[in-house]
């Protein structure tokens, strides 16, 4: 069943996959409640709530046994133009990437229920994720042995890089897992030099420093102290992604035709951002991730970012 569950995620477009025993994660229960605490998740409340859901499975799906993970390389071959406000590269794709890997996520559902049946699908509750809920994605992509969680707190698999969409399938099935593997980083701290704002330390971040929080969940005016630091960053940041060893070596472009990029995104010089208006904002990323953020948001946004310093 492993087996076949692995090579069905590869045939329907995932780039790697990986399953793990259900488990309650008490090692993360009591980092994230420290973490908490501390008050270093900014704004984001909602990662209060659900406190058990998030690091316990079995509360948030009852009866699972089983945490499939799929990982989809989302590195684009393309660069905006070099005058452009910096977008992260997760946000390139015309299609929000939500969109594309919930689809993948149901056609292998689909497959590994023709095959096996009914009686191993948590029927009548969600038990596909991708980014939307309390799950602990990268902890369950390491237990998967899909890679190790870097200092830069994201997910390094050692054939792809850092540059993966994370989904998840959870089965009330138990089956041969996959191991974990040994993580890599050692001595290295470049992702944490490389960070402008010094939000990464020890293996944590603090988001309330974060040019991703900051140009995305923070729903407040970003502070001053941070304008001169956004690196021309307009929304979200890979700054310490590009620093990293491993995407220097093993990141490439991606083959997925679903997440080719919005083409003005790759077009626009600065004056084209700058004279972005709601109804074209609208227009150009009406199924894009970028419409998350929202129109004004953006637009502030922008505006700091062409006078930073780029890194």
């Amino acid at each position: 069943m492993r087996d076949f569950i692995k090579q069905t995620a590869l045939s329907v477009g995932f780039d790697a996959c990986g399953i793990a025993k259900t488990t309650a994660l008490e090692e993360d229960a009591a980092f994230l409640k420290q973490w908490l605490a501390e008050g270093k998740h900014g704004e984001m409340h909602y990662l209060v709530r659900n406190f058990e859901k998030r690091t316990d499975p079995r509360e948030l799906v009852p009866g699972c046994k089983s945490v499939v993970v799929v990982l989809m390389n989302y590195s684009p071959a393309e660069k905006q133009n070099p005058s452009a406000p910096k977008i992260a590269r997760y946000a390139y794709s015309e299609i929000d990437y939500h969109t594309v890997i919930k689809a993948k996520l149901t056609e292998l559902e689909q497959k590994i229920y023709d095959v096996y049946g009914p009686d191993i699908v948590c029927a009548n509750q969600q038990h596909t994720f991708v980014d939307s809920a309390p799950v602990l994605e990268r902890r369950w992509a390491e237990r998967a042995g899909l890679g190790w969680i870097g200092k830069h707190t994201q997910l390094i698999h050692p054939g792809l890089g850092s540059y993966c969409f994370i989904g998840v399938l959870m089965l009330n099935v138990e089956m041969e897992y996959d191991v974990p593997i040994r993580p890599a980083c050692g001595n290295c701290t470049r992702c944490m030099d490389a960070c402008p704002t010094n939000a990464i330390r020890n293996g944590t971040i603090d988001a309330r420093k974060c040019i991703s929080y900051l140009t995305i969940e923070n729903k407040n005016e970003i502070p001053a102290e941070f304008h001169t630091q956004l690196s021309g960053c307009a929304l979200g940041c890979d700054i310490c992604a590009e620093a990293c060893p491993w995407n220097k070596k093993w990141a490439k472009p991606h083959e997925h035709i679903e997440l080719s990029p919005v083409t003005e995104l790759l077009e626009w010089n600065r004056e084209a951002w700058l004279q972005l208006t709601e109804a074209g904002f609208n227009q150009t990323f009406k199924k894009s991730a970028i419409k998350r953020a929202g129109y004004n948001k953006l637009k502030e946004n922008i505006k700091l970012a062409i006078v930073s310093p780029k890194v």
